[in-house]
């Protein structure tokens, strides 16, 4: 009964009610846009749009993962993006293995660049990738097997601050560089791609495109709420006096390593469900999402929308990602010099992000309307 209280108790939240409203309201005017509307009208949402919205979700997923560590356990990770790419080329794995004999090459159990590059057998651990549950698995389990490993060691250790940040982003650019190597047998520079179907469906097809969109969505909604729940738990609040104050936290008599451990994991392996939902929407997963600058633009999504919300790191995601589509378009040379723009505007005027902006406006607003009514009171 306990348990269960403990994870019903962001719904007694407004902001979640609203987060969740919002998200499934958009969620079903895009469906019914994409499936109502003519191909031809001003307000139809093409199968394309559907996969940009999706890739949006995923990304938002991938915010709050880190907005749960960085937010609310004070770990500034640069390296979530290796379990994000991991998530992702588990399910690369799963779906290069649904090609069978369909491939250039007409192999039915090695992939194309396998051939290509004279492999005579399927590597040991691409096997059981041909069944999706256990590529699903492999989907949580890689990126957190990693990350337990790796917060085991740095944890124990009392490793903190900027000497964490920069350990974690050299394990995403040591990923990196293995993984250009054809030999680790995951595609070298080209990675993953040429994909033809998940679960029986046809990846091309609009209807597939419109089921992960929502899948991403539900996803989303479902570690929002998951998040949300740590958050407001005892736990959460042993993480957040871990954040404000490591050493009288371990003074209290509190495991601080045992706290941080759980959390990064549970982080970690919500970064890999993003990138398992983001790899067939976008039809490839290779190394440069291993890159460390991808996982510094997540940190400035979360810095963006607002740290220590959840819903903050979905708002600059969205913005920043829909900010990129628009103008690696219409200016591509000069996008990163406004991505760097933008991360200076936002530490120097909205320290707090585009949520604390708008917490501070909804303050004001109640402020005032208590004022006016104590006036009237007292009239």
């Amino acid at each position: 009964m306990q348990s269960r209280s403990w994870l019903m108790r962001p719904f007694g939240e407004r902001s979640t009610l609203i987060f969740l409203g919002v998200l499934l309201a958009t969620m079903a005017l895009v469906t019914l846009l994409h499936v109502a509307v003519p191909a031809g009208h001003p307000l139809y949402v093409s199968a394309y749009t559907v996969n940009l919205f999706g890739k949006y979700l995923s990304y938002a997923l991938l915010a709050v993962a880190v907005d749960l560590v960085w937010g609310y356990l004070g770990i500034l990770s640069l390296g979530h993006g290796a379990f994000f790419a991991l998530g992702g080329y588990a399910m690369g794995m799963y779906l290069m293995r649904q090609i069978g004999d369909r491939g250039v090459y007409g192999h039915p159990v090695l992939p194309d660049f396998m051939v290509f590059l004279n492999w005579d057998s399927l590597p040991w651990y691409w096997h059981g990738f041909d069944m999706a549950g256990f590529a699903f698995l492999m989907v949580l389990l890689i990126p957190g097997a990693l990350a337990l490993m790796f917060g085991f060691l740095a944890f124990r250790s009392r490793v903190t601050g900027v000497y964490l940040s920069i350990i974690t982003q050299a394990l995403t650019f040591a990923l990196m560089l293995a993984f250009f190597r054809n030999e680790m047998g995951f595609g070298g520079n080209n990675g993953l791609t040429d994909f033809r179907e998940i679960l029986g469906f046809n990846l091309r097809s609009s209807d597939t495109r419109l089921g992960l969109f929502l899948a991403t969505g539900v996803a989303l909604a479902l570690g929002y709420v998951l998040c949300r729940a740590i958050v407001t738990s005892k736990l959460g609040r042993v993480c957040v006096a871990t954040r404000d104050a490591e050493a009288r936290t371990r003074f209290l008599g509190y495991r601080v390593e045992r706290f941080q451990l759980f959390v990064f994991v549970v982080s970690a392996m919500l970064a890999g469900l993003a990138g398992a939902l983001y790899v067939p929407q976008v039809g490839i997963i290779n190394p440069s999402e291993f890159s460390p600058l991808f996982s510094i633009e997540i940190v400035l999504w979360v810095a963006l929308g607002g740290r220590a919300t959840l819903y903050g790191a979905v708002i600059g995601a969205i913005l920043v990602n829909y900010a990129k589509t628009v103008f690696t378009g219409v200016m591509p040379d000069a996008w990163l010099f406004a991505l760097g723009g933008l991360f200076v505007l936002v530490t120097v005027f909205l320290p707090r992000g585009v949520a604390g902006l708008l917490a501070l406006r909804l303050r004001r607003r109640g402020d005032s309307d208590a004022s006016l009514s104590a006036k009237e009171a007292a009239a």
